[in-house]
């Protein structure tokens, strides 16, 4: 019965249209369930509910990996576990460590050993007991001896050996097996890939660690709302009380929505907002860009390749077509040439759809 008295009134309703204009009583209105509410405020050189991405800057994010194949001893930090400079993240065993300080007391020897020849020859060679080219000889094979050395060191540097353990093993002559890797950074950890036991290759990533702010947000901007936009603008997350400036302006187009990116960084607020998550942007732009206005997708109709809104008339309402800058999951941004005092219709609008087709006419 409900489906019947709906269809009759929308017989009704497409026999009295008038092109745009739509006849319609408070009655009807009330039993198709056609609800009007005020237009929201203008939002003037903004352009409101952009989809964005938060992401971490690429600077401030750092892989930690396995400078050496090694087995896993003991993880010592978790994923999501705040972290300072030089802590240590996990230890590790391996024989290539040991085998590679075993090369580093080789190479001092060698260069010590070097370095006395070289002296001795240096001296030979004034009093004129030996040749220049024997001196010359020596002091190359002093060259390379340090040479060696410096290489050995730096093998131990990047494995994690700091300058202080190298003179500690210069000194002593103890090798070991056993591998700490430290966080490079104060951050937060956000991946973990490898646990107790687990025998792994040189470079293999082992940890993930951040820091946390600023965030920035990937932000995905239709071409025709470009208008207006320059580097170092205000955007807002308003959902969050985040606030920051607009960094970069993309070039090329996306293949699939024909939108550009743009990227911003939040400097306020940032640690209300995590990585990887969707949010919506809001951007300040210049005088030039076209007022717009966020309104609920309820009240959109698509008539062919328009889109229509039905403002609320004296005689019952008249559609008017908008262009739809941004279409969110409850609420769009559209632009028009309305005064914005007027109400619109945000619930029914499939029967004045309807309607304004003369569908059952």
């Amino acid at each position: 019965m409900r489906v019947f008295q709906l269809f009759f009134l929308s017989m009704l309703l497409a026999q009295s249209s008038l092109a745009d204009e739509i006849t319609l009583s408070a009655d009807q209105s009330k039993t198709l369930g056609i609800i009007s509410a005020p237009l929201p405020a203008k939002q003037q050189g903004e352009l409101a509910g952009m989809p964005a991405q938060v992401v971490i800057p690429g600077n401030q994010l750092f892989t930690v990996s396995t400078p050496l194949s090694a087995m896993v001893e003991q993880t010592l930090v978790g994923v999501g576990d705040p972290v300072t400079k030089g802590q240590a993240l996990a230890t590790l065993q391996s024989p290539a460590l040991a085998e590679a300080q075993r090369g580093l007391l080789q190479s001092a020897t060698q260069a010590q050993l070097a370095k006395e020849n070289l002296a001795r020859d240096e001296q030979l060679w004034q009093d004129g007991i030996i040749s220049e080219s024997r001196y010359r000889a020596t002091q190359s094979i002093y060259r390379e001896a340090s040479a060696a050395l410096a290489e050995r060191k730096q093998m131990l540097k990047l494995s994690g050996m700091s300058d202080s353990d190298i003179v500690r093993l210069q000194s002593d002559s103890m090798l070991s097996s056993k591998l700490t890797l430290t966080s490079p950074i104060d951050g937060v950890v956000l991946e973990k890939t490898a646990s107790a036991g687990q025998r792994l290759d040189a470079a293999i990533p082992l940890f993930k660690v951040a820091k946390l702010e600023p965030l920035a947000l990937e932000i995905q901007i239709p071409l025709a709302s470009t208008q207006g936009l320059k580097v170092g603008a205000n955007v807002t997350v308003p959902a969050y009380g985040a606030k920051g400036r607009l960094t970069a302006i993309g070039r090329s187009l996306s293949g699939g929505n024909q939108t550009i990116l743009v990227r911003a960084l939040i400097q306020n607020g940032a640690r209300d907002l995590r990585p990887g998550q969707f949010v919506e942007a809001s951007i300040s732009t210049s005088g030039n860009a076209p007022d717009q206005w966020s309104i609920p997708n309820s009240a959109l109709a698509r008539i062919g390749n328009k889109t229509v809104i039905f403002i609320e008339t004296a005689k019952g309402y008249r559609s008017e077509e908008v262009t739809v800058l941004h279409e969110g999951a409850e609420n769009s941004v559209i632009t028009s040439k309305l005064k914005g005092d007027e109400k619109i219709a945000v619930r029914g609008v499939s029967a004045l759809k309807a309607s304004l087709m003369g569908i059952g006419g």
